[in-house]
């Protein structure tokens, strides 16, 4: 018995596929759990349309995702974070700080799309890609400041550490 295949099947092939099978399996097993219909002229014609507004929709679904891959190319997002005098953040940037970054640049995308190589727990400058669609990524750059205030606060407490020690090294110079 013919049979058209409307959903993969590892054993018989992918979809859209005229598969020659036993009757028993076809009725007891393909037809039932909706894995197939059975090959005839109508059926093949609903598959034929069905394939066209799939096309379609690929290609609608890559052209966006071409016109997103423009916008957030190039693009720089700076986040300001409190930081130890390491330079190691308190807490750490997430896909989910990206994405919401993203959104208010106006790019919606979901942070599970969004891919870092290295943990962002640290200051400096980091690379991020978006996996847009099949074929198409985007890249943008992520640079982590520490927070003006709290550098100049972390100066001072370092400027007062060197002159006391200073202070130290001359009295003891002194003894």
């Amino acid at each position: 018995m013919k049979v058209i295949l409307t959903e993969k099947v590892p054993t018989l092939g992918n979809v859209g596929e005229i598969v020659n099978i036993s009757a028993g399996y076809a009725r007891n097993f393909v037809i039932p759990n909706k894995l197939g219909v059975i090959a005839d002229a109508g059926n093949a014609k609903a598959l034929a349309n069905q394939k066209k507004a799939l096309a379609k929709k690929v290609a609608e679904q890559k052209s966006e995702a071409e016109a997103t891959k423009k916008k957030i190319d190039g693009l720089s997002l700076e986040f300001v974070k409190k930081a130890g005098a390491n330079g190691k953040l308190f807490g750490a940037i997430t896909t989910l700080d990206l994405s919401a970054e993203l959104k208010n640049k106006g790019i919606e995308i979901e942070r599970r799309l969004i891919t870092v190589n290295n943990a962002m727990k640290n200051l400096g400058n980091f690379t991020a890609k978006v996996k847009l669609f099949q074929g198409v990524e985007a890249e943008f750059k992520i640079k982590i400041s520490m927070d003006p205030a709290q550098a100049e606060e972390l100066k001072a407490k370092q400027a007062a550490a060197e002159k006391r020690k200073e202070e130290k090294a001359a009295a003891a110079a002194l003894a």
